[in-house]
């Protein structure tokens, strides 16, 4: 399963200058929001929990929140997402990958399941 997603990185600017960390709060943990270090990661956060709730085939909603999955990386900095257990044995989830990159004023994420 696979699973994609691109935020426009001004978008998540602006509502960070607008709430402050009460947006960060509605999407990220907040071990999540100690890996933040600027409105990109921000977006690339976004993105990725956008994209990995999309790789189950749900999206966003009911089923698969943004506290469902959560976004780690390793010493190297190199992005991870792990489901929370409900989600792994639903969707047969034994291993996930996630690229996130920013460019051009868009932060994309890819996610892929096994």
């Amino acid at each position: 399963m696979i699973g994609i997603d691109i935020a426009t990185i001004s978008r998540i600017e602006k509502m960070i200058e607008r709430f402050g960390n009460k947006a960060l709060n509605r999407f990220l943990s907040p071990k999540e929001i100690s890996l933040v270090n600027n409105p990109s990661s921000a977006a690339g956060f976004w993105a990725a929990k956008e994209a990995g709730s999309k790789a189950i085939g749900t999206g966003i909603g009911k089923e698969c929140s943004f506290f469902d999955m959560k976004i780690s990386k390793t010493k190297k900095g190199q992005p991870k997402i792990k489901y929370k257990k409900h989600l792994r044995k639903k969707y047969k989830i034994n291993e996930s990958s996630l690229s996130i990159t920013h460019d051009g004023g868009f932060a994309i994420a890819v996610v892929v399941i096994n």
